[in-house]
């Protein structure tokens, strides 16, 4: 059913579970079973009362510490809680401040979109955008007494900034008033503290790369400081990992500003995004999460024991937080299970920097991963017509310095040229192959010994997840000889097999069979159109398929077909195969007559008619098989199918893609009786 592409990344959203909105009126109904007894909201929103600042301040404290278990959040939604937390960002305490937002950020991070968007139509934005205002107004004029103290002002933006990236990730209200309140310049200037203190800064980096994306108001009104601010922040040097992911999303932000960029900037810039993306796929993330573990090992060996009750106190999660990553939730879009990112690796306790650091190296390599796959998606025909529409809509609303000449490097037409001459130059494809291997033994181990660091096991199997995916959308945007050749492809293709086929049985992470199939598909293709040998058997393949076909995602089970059809039209073209082609048409066919998803059935049918079109072998396969009357058989049933399925669970695309082969199957079923006529 046509070329293979991979769709564009989306910042992923905070918690995109959420809890929708029957989960309040359920959680009244236990309230009312339980008693007010098993709820803490109407005694800890109470506090916040208080004449007292230390009251207060720990009201706000215990609430961001309880709605870190969802199932509260509904008592709190019920008691107005946002709106009673709203005035206490600017209270008189700054302890109460960072508290208040910091409770705030926590409900909007773990109640998922529904909430955002409801603490959005209670107009938490109203006291959040005067806080970050005041915030940076009394950057410089704080007084710290001692040089290692940090700021407390900062210390309130931070949780600002981190909200304020919550509820544009997850409103479009949001994002409205971000640009009408002219939110940019406070951002850029939380991220301009990044000499300072880092952690401010990455919160307004992710909130900058989050706001940037597809956003042509705000793009267009983009200041000179904030490119510069970026730009310093690329050209920053400290090696930590912290640093690491402040640079990378640096680079994800001037990515998605590429269209406004002053015409003499665009080629430096262009330049600039990809070296950082280089380097932080060098890092090596298994020796370093070693190391970084054997580093907090010998600090708690060398430090005095001390009590953490402290932390708890404030409202911070116990450490094994990070081990709810392990069971990542799913929940099911357009029919396909969605791995939900529960990252709170930011809330964890303090004096856990070892693990900060660790969960920063890998949250950039994802992220690094993610942007390249963007880059490569940027010739997508949906975004070409988004740019022609929008650059007409935008002309009068745009700077003259950020738009008069704009340079043709960006543009469209020879936007995949330039972005992949930068991409071979820097050895992108060998080190996103590179990523795409097994997270190391030992690393994994390592994690597995401490419940805070077992979380890193997920994230370190996501980035390579994530290698395979951007693997793919590499393949399907450059030629073969860009790649290296028929030597590099089939080296390529070898690496893919002992990904799958190395272990006793084939790896059964959805994620993972997801992205390591698409990748496959596409060396696939691009080695039959080369005629290269490839080095993985039919038999091997065979395997893959039917575990794909037992897969819930319908993009594997899609994808799993589309092999078999490569596979067998690339053997039809060879002599004494057509058992093997036998092996592959029954397959299909099974597919095609039994799978519940129109689409999988589609490109099953595809793949049969890519076949067995033409040749001797595939002829004699053909009628080994029965293959002329299944489809005759067939034929009526995928007809009445579509008519009946189509329109309530299927796009216009599918719809239109399905109608196509349904008349091919007909015009094929029409040339096999010619053929038994001979």
């Amino acid at each position: 059913m046509g070329k293979s592409r991979t769709t564009k990344f989306k910042r992923p959203q905070f918690n995109a579970v959420g809890l929708p909105m029957n989960a309040v009126k359920e959680a009244d109904l236990e309230e009312e079973e339980l008693g007010e007894e098993s709820c803490p909201a109407a005694e800890l929103l109470e506090k916040l009362q208080s004449p007292s600042a230390d009251v207060r301040e720990f009201g706000c404290a215990s609430i961001s510490r309880v709605v870190q278990q969802s199932q509260t959040i509904p008592g709190f939604l019920q008691r107005d809680a946002v709106r009673r937390l709203g005035p206490m960002l600017l209270d008189s305490s700054l302890a109460v401040r960072e508290t208040a937002t910091g409770a705030l950020r926590n409900l909007s991070a773990c109640g998922g979109q529904e909430v955002c968007e409801d603490m959005v139509k209670h107009d938490v934005m109203t006291p959040l955008t005067a806080l970050l205002r005041e915030c940076c107004a009394g950057f410089e004029s704080t007084v710290v007494l001692v040089k290692e103290q940090k700021n407390p002002v900062e210390d309130v933006a931070n949780e600002a900034v981190h909200l304020l990236w919550n509820l544009c990730e997850s409103s479009s209200q949001a994002l409205s008033q971000f640009n009408k309140a002219g939110l940019l310049d406070v951002v850029v200037q939380c991220l301009e503290r990044h000499p300072h203190n880092v952690e401010l800064a990455i919160s307004a980096a992710h909130c900058l790369h989050t706001v940037t994306e597809d956003n042509s108001e705000l793009l267009c009104s983009m200041s000179t400081a904030a490119l510069g601010a970026l730009e310093n922040v690329l050209l920053s040097s400290q090696p930590s990992m912290a640093h690491t992911l402040l640079r990378t999303l640096a680079a994800g932000t001037l990515w998605n500003m590429k269209g406004s960029l002053p015409a003499a900037r665009q080629a430096q810039a262009l330049s600039a995004v990809v070296a950082t993306l280089s380097k932080c796929l060098d890092l090596d993330s298994g020796t370093l999460v070693l190391e970084l573990r054997q580093a907090e090992e010998d600090r708690h060996r060398n430090a005095p024991a001390a009590p953490d009750a402290g932390d708890q106190a404030t409202g911070e999660p116990a450490v094994t937080e990070m081990d709810e990553e392990e069971e990542a939730p799913q929940q099911k879009r357009n029919g396909k299970a969605v791995n939900i990112d529960n990252d709170f690796s930011d809330l964890l306790p303090r004096g856990k920097e070892e693990l900060r650091e660790a969960t920063a190296l890998l949250t950039a390599q994802q992220t690094s991963l993610e942007i390249i796959v963007n880059m490569c998606c940027s010739d997508d025909p949906s975004d070409d017509e988004w740019e022609e529409e929008s650059s007409s809509d935008e002309s009068d609303m745009c700077p003259d310095s950020l738009c008069d000449g704009v340079s043709n490097l960006m543009s469209p037409l020879c936007l995949s040229a330039e972005v992949h001459g930068a991409l071979i130059n820097h050895s992108i494809p060998e080190k996103v192959l590179k990523k795409t291997e097994f997270p190391r033994p030992q690393a994994t181990d390592v994690c597995h010994q401490d419940p805070s660091w077992r979380g890193l096991i997920k994230k370190m199997q996501r980035v390579q997840s994530r290698a395979l995916t951007c693997f793919h959308s590499i393949l399907s945007s450059m030629d073969a000889e860009s790649l290296g050749g028929a030597a590099a492809l089939q080296g390529a293709a070898q690496h893919l097999s002992t990904l799958v086929f190395g272990a006793a049985e084939i790896p059964k992470d959805e994620e993972f069979l997801e992205a390591v199939i698409s990748a496959m598909r596409s060396l696939l293709q691009m080695i039959a159109f080369k005629n290269i040998p490839q080095c993985m058997t039919p038999q091997q393949l065979m395997s893959l398929s039917e575990a794909a076909t037992r897969c819930d995602v319908v993009s594997v089970r899609v994808n799993a077909v589309a092999i078999l059809g490569i596979t067998g039209s690339t053997l039809a073209k060879e002599k004494g195969t057509a058992e093997t082609l036998q092996m592959i048409g029954n397959a299909l066919l099974q597919v095609a007559t039994r799978d519940a998803d129109l689409v999988v059935n589609g490109e099953a049918l595809d793949a049969l008619l890519d076949v067995f079109a033409d040749g001797d072998e595939a002829e004699k396969a053909a009628q080994n098989i029965q293959l002329l009357p299944a489809l005759k058989a067939f034929h009526p049933v995928f007809k009445a199918k579509i008519r009946k399925e189509g329109k309530g669970k299927y796009n216009p695309q599918q719809l239109c893609v399905l109608d196509n082969i349904k008349v091919n199957l007909r015009r094929f079923i029409g040339y096999l009786e010619k053929l038994g006529k001979k």
